[in-house]
């Protein structure tokens, strides 16, 4: 599954650095085996509102909390919680616990949209899964943008106070 992540990302001419580890199903378990190593712990949520007419992807820095409140305010939506596993696995690909930027892949319909916490973008690295639970995957932040341009979303910066 983290197979057509490498290979996107040596098409791009992006660099990276892989951490194997156990799978982990939550970003506090990830961040225990890439403790030291530089870079934004990102959390990647995948959302939708109430009819699952609308799919967002946030990513934000792991150890801050959604404000779900303030979130629905800056996309505009009546209400967003998260989706279900079947949605995701539907939009992306992906089983639970595997949620990341790469993702974005498998969205043929590129009806996802992309948004990023200010905060997290100032950083000269973010950290995702590349797909799986098992790999940790460390990438310039300008890349990580570039990245997802170039597959064909556009993503707005947000700033998710706390």
């Amino acid at each position: 599954m983290d197979k057509p992540v490498f290979e996107k990302l040596k098409d791009m001419g992006i660099a990276y650095q892989v951490v194997e580890h156990p799978p982990a199903f939550t970003t506090e378990e990830a961040d225990a085996y890439i403790e030291g190593l530089e870079g934004v712990r990102t959390k990647s949520m995948f959302l939708t509102n109430k009819k699952k007419t609308a799919f967002y992807l946030l990513i934000m820095d792991d150890r801050k909390q959604l404000d779900m409140e303030l979130f629905k305010e800056l996309v505009g939506a009546n209400r967003i919680r998260m989706a279900s596993s079947d949605s995701l696995m539907e939009k992306m690909s992906l089983p639970a616990g595997t949620v990341s930027i790469y993702g974005l892949l498998n969205n043929k319909e590129k009806d996802i949209q992309v948004y990023f916490d200010e905060e997290i973008l100032s950083e000269a690295i973010l950290t995702f899964h590349p797909n799986v639970n098992t790999k940790t995957i460390f990438v310039k932040t300008e890349d990580v943008l570039r990245f997802v341009k170039e597959i064909g979303f556009d993503y707005q910066v947000i700033q998710l106070t706390e």
